[in-house]
């Protein structure tokens, strides 16, 4: 009886022992998983597509020639970039594929960049509009590009077609082209048939040419110092891709101050007009 008594409480507190280390350990691993936390993630919102407004807004082309209206735009992720034209609502691009049957529309989106230009090969008059690139957030955003189309490319030679210098002075020719999107890869110049020589060593010597190419168009500026006789005749202004211009510079022996050239060519525009003025008096004489 004793025995029993004695191993029945020896059981209890054996039993008892084990529950309470079973609960001291569940409850320090419940506390040392609750002390335990998973890194929370930093969650950012996600960056909303926006333009990379650098781009001119106002482009110029010629016809015949390619137009590139520029679009860029940052943090496009799953989003949709498209070009509208603005004039009859027509959706020209949608990402990188053409929704229209004239195939002279195209985007130009080089893999992974945020370029996304609208190209136009062989501009015609009517395309001259408004062209919206736009990108489906809620709301839509868009970027408006106005096309402008002109009839030829043409250079132009600033001034009046005949200019007059006094020898040893100056000549200065300025040619502007207004071909934007697809500037001239060269500007020559002639004297007469023959191409202006920079470099030569058996050149004159004394003439050099500035050709600045800009958003605007291109202009070169020719200039020939210690003007000679020699240098009288038609000097041509020939872009690579635009018709020319030509202009016929007087270089004088002696005083002529009528007949000068200054900054912007006023004295050869005054001469001009005094001649047409003595031309028309002599026409109208002719007929008393």
């Amino acid at each position: 009886m004793h025995i029993t008594y004695a191993a029945t409480l020896c059981l209890i507190f054996t039993l008892c022992f084990v529950d309470n280390a079973s609960s001291n350990v569940s409850m320090e691993s419940s506390s040392s998983l609750q002390n335990i936390q998973p890194m929370a993630q930093k969650e950012t919102p996600m960056q909303r597509p926006l333009f990379d407004d650098i781009s001119p807004h106002n482009v110029t082309a010629v016809v015949g020639q390619t137009a590139i209206l520029h679009c860029r735009v940052k943090h496009v992720s799953d989003r949709t970039v498209s070009w509208m034209r603005k004039r009859d609502l027509h959706i020209l691009t949608s990402s990188i594929h053409t929704y229209t049957g004239d195939g002279r529309f195209s985007v130009i989106h080089p893999e992974n960049s945020e370029q996304w230009d609208l190209k136009v090969e062989f501009v015609q008059k009517r395309d001259a509009g408004i062209y919206e690139c736009q990108v489906n957030t809620e709301p839509k955003i868009n970027l408006a590009v106005q096309l402008n189309v002109e009839g030829t490319a043409q250079a132009n030679i600033h001034g009046p077609p005949e200019v007059f210098v006094k020898k040893g002075s100056t000549i200065s020719l300025t040619c502007s082209v207004n071909v934007h999107s697809t500037p001239p890869s060269s500007v020559v110049w002639l004297h007469g048939t023959k191409v202006v020589d920079f470099d030569s060593p058996r050149g004159r010597g004394g003439i050099s040419l500035e050709t600045e190419k800009t958003e605007s168009g291109t202009t070169s500026r020719l200039l020939v110092t210690k003007a000679g006789l020699s240098d009288t005749g038609n000097y041509t202004c020939q872009p690579s891709n635009a018709n020319t211009a030509t202009v016929f510079v007087h270089v004088l022996n002696g005083e002529h101050p009528a007949a000068m050239q200054h900054g912007e060519h006023g004295a050869g525009s005054k001469l001009a007009a005094w001649s047409w003025t003595l031309t028309m008096a002599a026409f109208a004489l002719s007929y008393r």
